[in-house]
């Protein structure tokens, strides 16, 4: 068993998270089942690892997710993790059901309904509380509020304020896999953090701009997920038929991901150690969160965090066009 991983201030909140934090959608039957004892033993290794930070969401897997991350954390005292959750989906019973819900391998009986109001967000973060087993969480975001309806994210933010000021939460922000309209919220001083799947990676950074900068200016933290694309830098060698958004990678994603895994080779590191610790390299990042579904793929994921990356890795990726050199410290 490691030591605890270092601890990192979500922007001027006391709410923190670890350099690595554990994501929790495997946890819900994400795509295929995960049984409860896989589920248990990857946060069991989580903590032996030394990760405190656990997010999840009523989302994954309708609510499965937050139960099995609760169970496994009751027998650790409260005060020594930090736990993130997410609003803007209701659940509520499903008036026809199939047998399957789409994307997650778990029955319909529940279904989602978009809900960014203040009454909507209360009644969220209370199933929520209720399924994890908890009286607080931490951190709530936002989730995917560009995938709801125009102005979703001020709306549910605006809300989030109202419960931050309570003191029920203490910090909050949006989960999203877009980045378009960010910057204006972190202007605006309603996010305290923002996790960003999949668009601030070794792969794009196309969210340098309008969201990490900003977040700096604004006093506000990135949490980075899907920093390995959904596959596509999950190998040391991306294979013909890797994924990138969970779909098939298109020809030109992978032709970049095979350079990068070039100069990778070169350095002597694996594509998912630097993958893993591009994001970090930014002063907005306090952490990457990595979706886990087994004890095996914590400790490879710990491993990866371990390695050592050499500075002339990251020059070496400038001087090929393949990373922003504002990203690595050398603009």
């Amino acid at each position: 068993m490691r030591g605890e991983l270092e601890r990192v201030v979500l922007g001027s909140t006391t709410a923190w998270t670890t350099p690595v934090g554990f994501g929790g959608a495997s946890l819900g039957n994400l795509y295929r089942e995960t049984t409860d004892a896989e589920a248990a033993g990857a946060v069991s290794a989580a903590w032996e690892g030394g990760i405190r930070s656990f997010d999840t969401a009523p989302h994954y897997g309708l609510g499965l997710s937050e139960r099995r991350i609760g169970e496994a954390l009751a027998c650790y005292p409260r005060e020594e993790f930090q736990l993130s959750t997410k609003v803007g989906r209701l659940l509520v019973p499903n008036p026809t059901p199939r047998g399957r819900d789409e994307g997650f391998a778990v029955p319909d009986t529940l279904t989602r309904e978009w809900d960014f109001s203040l009454d909507g967000i209360r009644r969220s973060l209370e199933g929520s509380l209720e399924r994890l087993g908890v009286d607080r969480v931490d951190t709530v975001f936002v989730h995917d509020p560009d995938a709801a309806y125009p102005g979703a994210a001020r709306e549910g933010l605006e809300a989030l304020s109202v419960l931050k000021a309570e003191g029920l939460v203490a910090a909050v922000g949006v989960g999203t896999n877009q980045s378009a309209g960010l910057a204006a919220l972190l202007g605006d001083g309603l996010i305290d953090v923002v996790m960003l799947a999949g668009r601030y990676t070794l792969l794009e950074q196309g969210a340098l701009d309008d969201v990490l900068e900003p977040a700096s200016a604004a006093g506000a933290s990135v949490i980075a997920v899907a920093v390995y694309n959904s596959g596509l830098l999950a190998a040391p060698r991306p294979p013909a038929d890797a994924t990138y958004d969970y779909l098939p990678a298109p020809a030109e994603l992978l032709g970049r991901a095979n350079l990068l895994a070039d100069v990778c080779e070169r350095h002597g590191v694996s594509l998912p150690e630097a993958a893993l610790a591009f994001p970090l390299l930014h002063r907005a990042v306090a952490g990457v969160a990595l979706g886990m579904r087994s004890a095996e793929q914590v400790r490879a994921n710990l491993s990866r965090f371990a390695a050592d990356i050499p500075g002339a890795l990251w020059s070496d990726l400038v001087e090929h066009g393949l990373v922003d050199p504002r990203t690595v410290g050398l603009a």
